[in-house]
């Protein structure tokens, strides 16, 4: 109410100050809405329309004159006068900017009499986020604090989800207490106004933990032939994995043993199982937060050869026979090499 005063008082007074020029025609006061709104950056034009006989024009910005007839006041050179003519008095006003917002007053003088019409300018400015906390590592167990803080004209809502449960908070802040293992994801913020597209960033969030041996695998071997013992870890940051024998004896690499590391498991392979190789294996995973180890062994395996027997096709029976014979059980005949091949599987 206040302002509006000044602006009337301050219109009141321009046009007392004003030079007697050639008579124009007055504003069309319904061609000038209430309200213009606009987004940043873009160009809006203040039409004042003419429809009477007036001595004096003049465009107020609150308190500060733009323009007095065709005569320029304001130093803003985004700021120019589209038409002075008998029937249009317009400012353009180029790349709109946050201050320009407020409000804008075409007055004139006609039959000797003040005439003011007003308009008021809002400026809409889309959401967008401007800092947001970056990447976090942290352990399981503590406390993760987020922040997300975003602008825009109208105020815009700041909203956290996740991929798994989706929203998750709403608030420029997103607090995880006691965080665990199964919620180390990315976390997203959006803002959002109405007046564009959200915008939305991501904050990934890394929880590590100690190894924990997730499977084992215990197996028996044959002389001569290949075999694997394989040991898997769930760790973050990943495991390192290390082998031990029943004597406490670390297991290298030779010519018939292979140790094969991989992210989240270990393996040993055997190329060629000696009697030296039989016994327990102990695994251990290792990083910075702790060890777990698992044994497992590696036992051997003899060949057993079961000969199953296989039924004989029945014997016809004989003309006078008033019976028949009973089917007897036979083994067939097995070469020695046969034999061996069944039992080596060669």
């Amino acid at each position: 109410m206040g302002c509006a005063l000044l602006l009337n008082a301050l219109a009141g007074l321009l046009l007392v100050l004003l030079c007697k020029g050639s008579s124009v025609h007055g504003v069309e006061f319904g061609h000038l809405p209430d309200n213009i709104t606009v987004l940043e950056g873009e160009s809006v034009t203040l039409r004042c329309r003419i429809d009477e006989e007036v001595t004096h024009k003049a465009w107020l910005n609150r308190s500060n004159i733009l323009f007095t007839g065709t005569d320029k006041w304001s130093l803003d050179k985004r700021v120019t006068l589209v038409n002075s003519s008998n029937s249009d008095f317009s400012v353009h006003i180029d790349k709109v900017q946050v201050s320009d917002e407020g409000p804008y007053t075409c007055t004139f003088q006609a039959n000797n009499k003040p005439r003011i019409a007003h308009v008021y300018l809002i400026v809409q400015v889309p959401a967008r986020i401007v800092n947001i906390s970056t990447d976090v590592s942290v352990n399981e167990g503590e406390n993760v604090n987020l922040f997300c803080l975003a602008v825009g004209r109208p105020e815009p809502t700041v909203t956290w989800k996740d991929q798994k449960y989706g929203l998750l908070s709403e608030g420029e802040f997103l607090d995880i207490t006691e965080i665990k293992r199964q919620q180390a994801e990315d976390y997203e913020c959006i803002t959002h106004n109405g007046v564009a597209p959200p915008d939305q960033r991501k904050v990934k969030v890394t929880v590590n933990y100690p190894p924990t041996i997730t499977d084992m695998k215990n197996l028996h071997g044959y002389l001569g032939k290949t075999a694997m013992l394989r040991c898997e870890a769930m760790a973050v940051p990943p495991a390192s994995f290390e082998w031990y024998r029943d004597d406490h004896r670390p297991v290298e690499s030779d010519n018939t043993l292979q140790i094969k590391n991989e992210k989240m498991r270990s393996l040993l392979l055997f190329a060629n199982v000696t009697e030296k190789h039989f016994g327990n294996y102990t695994c251990f995973a290792t990083n910075r937060l702790g060890t777990s180890n698992a044994s497992m062994l590696l036992f051997r395996r003899f060949f057993s050869l079961i000969l199953c027997p296989i039924m004989s096709p029945p014997t016809p029976p004989r003309p006078l026979d008033v019976i028949p014979r009973r089917a007897g059980l036979a083994f067939p005949s097995i070469s020695p090499r046969q034999l061996l091949s069944l039992a080596f599987g060669h």
